[in-house]
């Protein structure tokens, strides 16, 4: 994993998140526990690993620890430490929190024992797995593995969401065997000088990519691609427009990608491209398959390179021949199907090598016995079965299946066993056996290795990279997201071969045995290059390739990053000086912002040498706003304890003598703070002779007013109930022994009213968390009414009395309450969680009732509690899974809030039935099987939760077809095709009669020849010493099977999974002595047969997580 970013707490829906818990470690030893047991064992190896990084590294220490924790259940802290031990001269501990560190997963990390005791800027880098162990079958032990720098701020990291309890504490799975854990971590030191000052381009020649967040996968890929010169050549040649969006055109934002990792000196962002696939932050922090995003890009440029220049170039490069075949072997029939293919899925299990997977893929089936093949006019023939080779690529790409589908688990399990892969691969060897007859025999396949995709980590999530010969010469580089070094050939073949490695003895003088562990890290996709085309494909990419609007779009684009570049470098001799006006307060109030004065985001911004006097900056001032020298005073602004930001005080003389940064200094300590200041300018007519002189007739800049200590500088707002606007009305400078009184008159000249208009005071105090805005006294004074320098006052006309008019927020402080909490809510129909239906502004103290009756009135509805409201997850950018209940909120503030992040999503649906009603109901999907008729069909069925069946019975027998008007009902709980639970009496039977569980069955001999059970259970009744060719009669009429079909089948009585197959004269009752026995002891009658229904598709990428969607590119 390559995620450094600390994810949410909980739902989290992306490729596994690597984070240091939040808890601070207090000391170097384990919390003491009183009735845990650890048993802690290290096994150390010191073989040296070369290294390709071209720097100053020590080969890496490394150790597996084996950590037992006995009586689990009775584990009652938050967290809990293992025994501390020793990799590489350092001390390190596991830490786990058994219940989750505020997720409903166990959460695991690798943490520094020692971390408080060590030197101020410690560091050490680590490469580390935490494994835990399955005790049944240690092939499903979940092991993650992930790298990281560990320093004072970062002494632990590892997986708050490592794997869910629940998988964790069922007692079925196997990770907790007599009450016991056992919890395994391989670390690898190694001590590395200016690892983060690593130049991948000055080392290696060539950069990397940034991950965005799961993005390894997608990385490791396009490096793959890139490196194919002519692959990079037809991108290169796919018409593009300087008019263009590389956000919204895959093919220019393939091109400047392209560009970038062809002159780039630093590591390139996906964005562009990422945003060209349509696809959100959420698809990037989704980890998916190599092989399925492989294919739905290259569908999706083949279909843009139409009607193009390039046209065919996908197939060209990556599309080759098969054909499957059937060939009758007594009659001279034969069926043939050709087929193409970009890619080819190779089998790992059971497989040595490429040639064996090859061997296996070319192997031919017999379809003889009950499995014939029917031969068109000629019936059921003896035949064999099987696929040959009409033609390979050029570049041929072998998909290794890595991952497998277990049916037993119902998950997917990583299949680690060792696979070799040669550096020259020859599909024409023991004389073109993979070939068919009409394969053109002139062309030599023989394949030269190009690239290896590797896998890193288990089913549940890992990591990708990839090796790869750019020039096919004996050099390798890995290519690891932003980082790419050199390497040798061993790293990049023998040790991606998987299987398992041995530790070497610790005491080699002694005869115990060496410790082998799997490697988790191993090939997964394979790139070769045919011999004979290799000068064709690794050919020349030069820049007159690149179209020229291309060129100079990115060639501006690194003007501009360089640019960046230098003004980052140069930065600490600059300060940020933000300079606001009156104009500003005027331009935002009442419309960007209502409290306070102005956003300093949207005024003018100075980027000043810290050197400059400030007398310089005043006379830049003077020609950027035209305003002379000495008509200007600034003001430094002030951070109030209330969270309030205001002007405090003017400029001193000594002050102005000093330079921008000395300045920067005096009003915010903060490092890299901006210097932030009012412009005080005051304007007026000048003097009568002096304005006729002169012609002028507008406002002109006057001197500052003399300020004294009794004078405040106040700032006032206009409120207009009517219109409910409110807006900067301007500045003054009062006397604080002065009274608000006093200054009515000129308040009622800056608002526009008569001389005489009634009006009322409110200063605004403050605004978070609540509104606070309270009346002014007009009769004391300004220093009793505790105003100073920077308040603001918000007036209005006082309302009359007697007055007919009616306002919704008739006084200041009930506007600026409404402003605070308006909230606008995007609502989404919860079937198009997408797209946004329309938009509503409420308030956030809206209650749920205020809420849906808005939503109902909008889509003209209406009963509003038919609408039922689902809230926003912000970090999936998905609809959470748990609607919200029928008043299960108090205001519409909580229906927003996601953790720390308020959202302004919600999604709705209409329902046929009140919400506080279908709260009240049990929903059930039943499967009615009719007794005559073949289908069965889903009904979903609702009823009160203190329902009986057989009240479920009688609504059933309201929706169905019954046989006849009297035919009796069963209900049975199914589950895995088996049956669990039978929730009404048994049927009256004879004293002798027994009523048994009967189900389908077939057998894989992919996994030992185990038992799985398919199709719809049911019950049936035996009667005592009726011999099994009864019985079978009697189910061949109930199934309705035909006699050709059934003849196929075979019986067995199972008991713990295992079928003993019965004769025709078995007498069948004798063998079911045990009553009401489910689950693993459970006794059936057994039906072997084949599985003809559809089956679910379970590919070679099927999700790692359940969670995961398709790889899709939306554009």
């Amino acid at each position: 994993m390559t995620v450094a970013t600390p994810p949410p707490p909980v739902d989290q829906e992306d490729e596994e998140m690597l984070v240091p818990h939040s808890e601070f470690v207090e000391g170097p030893e384990p919390e003491p526990m009183e009735v845990a047991v650890e048993q802690g064992e290290v096994e150390t190896e010191a073989e040296a690993v070369s290294t390709v990084e071209n720097q100053q590294v020590e080969d890496p220490a490394t150790s597996r620890f084996t950590w037992t924790i006995e009586q689990v259940s009775r584990l009652n802290t938050k967290k809990h430490y293992s025994d501390v031990f020793v990799v590489g001269g350092y001390k390190w501990r596991v830490l786990i929190f058994p219940k989750g560190n505020n997720v409903d997963h166990l959460s695991m990390y690798l943490d520094v024992a020692d971390a408080t005791s060590l030197p101020y800027a410690w560091s050490r880098y680590a490469h580390f797995s935490l494994a835990i162990v399955n005790q049944i079958h240690n092939k499903y032990s979940v092991r993650k593995d992930t790298q990281h720098q560990f320093t004072g701020r970062e002494s632990d990291w590892g997986f708050t969401s490592f794997m869910p309890l629940s998988e964790l504490y069922d007692p079925g799975r196997g990770f907790i065997v007599n009450d016991t854990v056992i919890v395994e971590a391989e670390v690898a030191v190694r001590k590395i000088v200016d690892y983060w000052s690593y130049d991948s381009k000055k080392e290696t020649g060539y950069v990397g990519l940034k991950n965005q967040g799961a993005t390894c996968y997608m990385n490791s890929l396009l490096q793959t691609l890139y490196h194919i010169p002519y692959f990079r050549k037809a991108v290169y040649h796919m018409p593009t427009t300087e008019n263009d969006n590389p956000s919204g055109s895959i093919p220019l934002a393939l091109q400047s990608l392209f560009y970038k990792l062809q002159y780039s000196d630093s590591s390139v962002a996906t964005k562009e491209l990422t945003k060209s696939f349509g696809w959100d932050t959420y698809d990037s922090f989704m980890q998916h398959d190599v092989q399925e995003l492989n294919r739905v890009l290259c569908e999706k440029l083949e279909d843009k390179m139409k009607g193009t220049v390039v046209e065919g170039t996908i197939q060209q490069l990556f599309e080759g021949h098969h054909m499957n075949y059937i060939e009758c072997i007594n009659v001279d029939y034969k069926s043939t199907r050709k087929e193409s293919f970009y890619d080819l899925q190779l089998d790992v299990k059971g497989c040595r090598d490429v040639y064996a997977s090859f061997d296996k893929y070319v192997e031919v089936e017999k379809l003889e016995g009950d499995n014939k093949y029917h031969a068109e006019q000629l019936g059921l023939q003896d035949a064999k079965k099987g696929v040959l080779f009409i033609d390979f690529p050029p570049v041929l790409q072998l998909q290794l299946k890595r991952f497998e589908y277990d049916f037993m688990r119902d998950t997917m399990v990583k299949i680690n066993d060792r696979y070799e892969f040669p550096l020259q691969l020859d599909l024409d060897r023991d004389d073109g056996k993979y070939l068919s007859p009409d394969a053109d025999r002139s062309v030599r396949n023989l394949y030269t290795l190009h690239s290896v995709l590797v896998h890193s980590g288990g089913v549940h999530g890992g990591h990708y990279y990839a090796f790869i010969r750019p020039t096919l010469s004996d050099q390798w580089f890995k290519f690891d997201d932003e980082r790419v070094t050199k390497e040798d050939i061993k790293r990049a073949l023998e040790e991606q071969y998987g299987g398992e490695e041995e530790l070497p003895q610790t005491n080699p003088g002694f005869n115990n045995t060496p410790f082998k562990f799997t490697k988790y890290s191993n090939a997964y996709m394979l790139v070769y290059i045919r011999e004979s085309d290799k000068e064709k494909i690794i050919c020349d990419v030069e820049e007159k390739d690149i179209a020229e609007h291309l060129r100079i779009r990115l060639k501006k684009e690194q003007e501009e990053k360089d640019h960046k570049k230098k003004e980052k470098a140069e930065a600490h001799l600059y300060t940020i000086t933000k300079v606001a006006r009156n104009e500003d307060l005027v331009e935002q109030i009442g419309k960007d912002i209502y409290f306070d004065l102005v956003d300093y985001d949207k005024v003018r911004s100075f980027r000043i040498q810290k050197q400059m006097p400030f007398g310089v900056f005043k006379e830049e001032i003077a020609k950027e706003f035209n305003i002379p020298v000495q008509f200007q005073r600034f003001w430094f602004w002030a951070k109030r304890q209330n969270h309030t930001y205001r002007p405090n005080r003017p400029l001193t003389p000594q002050e102005e003598t000093l330079t921008v940064g000395q300045l920067r200094e005096v009003s915010n300590k903060a490092q890299n703070a901006e210097l932030k200041l009012f412009l005080e300018v005051e304007v007026g007519k000048l003097k009568y002779l002096f304005a006729c002189l002169h012609n002028i007739q507008d406002l002109c800049p006057l001197p500052p007013h003399e300020k004294t200590k009794d004078d405040f500088l106040l700032y006032f707002k206009l409120y207009d109930p009517k219109k409910e606007e409110l807006r900067y009305a301007g500045r003054l400078f009062v006397k604080g022994s002065g009274k608000p009184v006093e200054i009515l008159a000129k308040l009622n000249e800056m608002a526009g009213f008569a001389p005489n208009e009634e009006i009322d005071l409110y200063e605004e105090i403050k605004f978070e968390p609540i509104v606070m805005c309270e009346p002014i006294d007009k009769r004391l004074t300004f220093r009793s009414n505790q105003l100073e320098d920077g308040d603001i006052i918000c007036f209005q006309k006082s309302p009359a009395v007697e007055s007919e008019e009616r306002y919704r927020y008739p006084e200041v402080p009930l506007f600026l309450e409404y402003v605070h909490n308006r909230q606008v809510v995007h609502f989404r129909s919860l079937e198009k969680p997408k797209e946004d239906d329309f938009c509503l502004e409420l308030s956030k103290t809206f209650t749920y009732d205020d809420v849906v009756e808005k939503v109902a009135r909008q889509i003209g509805l209406d009963d509003p509690t038919k609408i039922r409201l689902t809230s926003h997850n912000c970090y999936s950018q998905q609809p959470k899974p748990q609607p919200i209940r029928f008043r299960g909120v108090e205001h519409l503030s909580d229906m927003l809030v996601h953790y720390n992040q308020m959202s302004d999503i919600l999604y709705y649906e209409v329902l046929d039935i009140p919400l506080p009603e279908l709260q009240g109901l049990k929903i059930l999907k039943v499967a009615f099987h009719h007794s005559i008729k073949d289908d069965v069909i889903i009904h979903s069925i609702r009823l009160p939760k203190q329902s009986t069946v057989g009240d479920v019975i009688a609504d059933l027998k309201t929706k169905v077809d019954l046989s006849h008007p009297d035919a009796e009902l069963r209900l049975l709980e199914v589950f895995y095709h088996k049956i669990y639970k039978i929730p009404e009496d048994e049927k009256n039977l004879g004293p002798q009669d027994r009523l048994i569980h009967v189900y389908h069955f077939t057998k894989d001999s992919s996994q030992n020849q185990m038992v799985q059970n398919f199709g719809e259970p049911f019950f049936f009744i035996i009667r005592e010493g009726e011999p099994l060719s009864e019985i079978k009669v009697r189910i061949q009429k109930k199934l309705q099977v035909s006699d050709e079909e059934f003849s196929k089948w075979r019986f067995a009585f199972l008991a713990m999974g295992r079928p003993d197959y019965l004769e025709d004269t078995d007498i069948v009752s004798s063998r079911f002595q045990r009553r009401d026995v489910y689950g693993a002891w459970e006794q059936y009658l057994g039906l072997e047969h084949s599985d003809n229904a559809p089956k679910r598709a379970y590919p070679a990428n099927l999700n790692r997580h359940a969670f995961e969607k398709p790889v899709k590119i939306y554009n």
